[in-house]
């Protein structure tokens, strides 16, 4: 084994893996059947990301290139493109696309410069919009495409004017699903839920939150709290299915508290 591989390496080794005499499964793989992968390596750099583990991020971002590296071996068998392909094309583009730094232009100086001249640029690709919603992608989670549907309309001035706005109707929308809910309608009340899930990201957008991030640390800061109930429990000689609400709420209400003990201690120790 090598003390230090290099990109060209990759690409070897990808290409021995896929050849008659390489791996089963590597060569089974397609396009299609490769997806599921891809998602879940971009999650587990976000996950890397936000523990701010530098060792961690390595090696999540070395398993998502090699996606990249897959892809690319799978299109070069089918006489399609390579990863040179791949890396020219993004490399073009970036240079087109930033002619205040690869080139003479001088009047882009601020981000709202930069996004205005990017939107004509794609515009000189043939990549013009006949809405400003075209190029969102049908594949995002529901959340992340709801966010950047209103990013887009926000663009154009569709936008709430105040927070109490937004809570007046994050309110209505609440009152709209209690309403369906004692008409027992099911079709109507997902419709309402929707309604109100979306009202929600528009609340975290207007307040420059990002709702897939706020959702992450929200689901995180659960899964611990539940966990230490569960832990809890278990001291007690019980297991959660045997405590009544009563019961899980005051173990869930601890579970608060050495939380905020612990934070405490994190910062003095900090300090």
């Amino acid at each position: 084994m090598k003390e230090k591989y290099s990109f060209k390496d990759l690409i070897s080794i990808m290409e021995k893996l896929r050849s008659p005499e390489g791996c089963p499964w590597d060569r089974k793989q397609t396009h299609k059947s490769l997806l599921p992968y891809l998602i879940e390596e971009t999650y587990e750099v976000v996950d890397a990301v936000e523990k701010g583990n530098d060792e961690e991020l390595k090696e999540e971002l070395g398993d998502l290139l090699l996606q990249v590296v897959f892809h690319s071996q799978i299109a070069k068998e089918r006489g399609s493109f390579s990863i040179d392909d791949v890396i020219d094309s993004i490399a073009k583009k970036l240079v087109r696309r930033h002619p205040h730094v690869f080139g003479d232009r001088t009047d882009i100086r601020s981000e709202e410069d930069v996004n205005r001249e990017w939107e004509k640029l794609k515009e000189k690709e043939g990549k013009k919009r006949e809405s400003i919603l075209d190029g969102i992608p049908n594949s995002l989670p529901a959340l992340e495409k709801a966010y950047k549907l209103q990013k887009r309309a926000e663009k154009v001035g569709f936008d709430w004017k105040s927070f109490k706005g937004i809570k007046e109707k994050l309110l209505e929308e609440l009152s709209e699903i209690e309403r369906e809910l004692e008409k027992g309608n099911r079709e109507k009340l997902e419709e309402e839920v929707g309604d109100f899930l979306f009202m929600a990201v528009n609340l975290s957008r207007f307040l420059g939150i990002h709702p897939e991030i706020a959702l992450r640390k929200a689901n995180r800061k659960f899964e611990e709290r539940f966990r230490f109930m569960e832990r809890m429990a278990k001291e007690l000689g019980k297991n959660l299915k045997e405590m009544n609400i009563d019961e899980m709420e005051e173990l869930w209400q601890e579970a608060k508290r050495r939380e905020t003990v612990d934070k405490i201690s994190k910062i003095q120790e900090e300090e």
